[in-house]
């Protein structure tokens, strides 16, 4: 019967900050369990509306064969760190059979006169190719696992904090309560009035 009782109220010598401490745990595995569902739920929008958006602009994109009409030059890149890109004068038909001629980026090593696939745009100028299924893969991956690394850091960051916190006021109790047991455990006097009175 003591026994049931004891059970109900828990353990006696567990304190209030190790029980803060518990629910800062049971709160962290929460945040990452929300992380995870979050991150999916990010991930499938991100991969449904880029889906949609890549349909899209696969309608007014059209794949076409150029050939060169001049040699091999080099372009700097789009940064400062990037390779040079090798480009040529290329000439083709858009789809309604109008001839273009431009300086196209080329792979490496083209000829005059090599055949080269171009993008194209409903007007016939050069575009870039419409979005790959693993470039939105990658994307919705990198989106869904970014929303959940922010909730993960975020509730990451409040329970150590939380935590620094409890341990803090934790340490100030223990050194309080060991102020006024200390004296009377070790047999030591505190000095103070009557000390030393024998």
């Amino acid at each position: 019967m003591e026994h049931g009782r004891a059970g109900a109220r828990g353990n006696p010598l567990r304190r209030d900050a190790d029980r803060t401490r518990a629910r800062l745990r049971v709160t962290l595995v929460l945040a990452c369990l929300l992380a995870v569902v979050c991150g999916v739920a990010v991930g499938r929008n991100a991969w449904t509306d880029a889906g949609r958006a890549a349909e899209e602009v696969a309608r007014h994109r059209h794949s076409v064969a150029a050939v060169t009409v001049g040699e091999t030059t080099y372009r700097a890149g789009p940064a400062p760190s990037t390779r040079p890109v090798p480009v040529a004068r290329a000439t083709w038909r858009d789809t309604s059979h109008r001839v273009h001629t431009e300086t196209v980026p080329v792979p490496v090593g083209t000829r005059n006169g090599d055949a080269v696939r171009l993008w194209i745009d409903d007007h016939g100028n050069v575009a870039a190719r419409p979005p790959s299924t693993p470039d939105i893969a990658l994307n919705a991956v990198g989106l869904g696992t970014g929303a959940s690394a922010v909730i993960v850091l975020a509730a990451g960051a409040f329970v150590y904090t939380r935590l620094r916190t409890v341990d803090a006021r934790s340490r100030r109790a223990w050194e309080s309560e060991w102020e006024s047991v200390e004296p009377q455990w070790s047999g030591r006097l505190r000095p103070g009035p009557g000390a030393g009175d024998d």
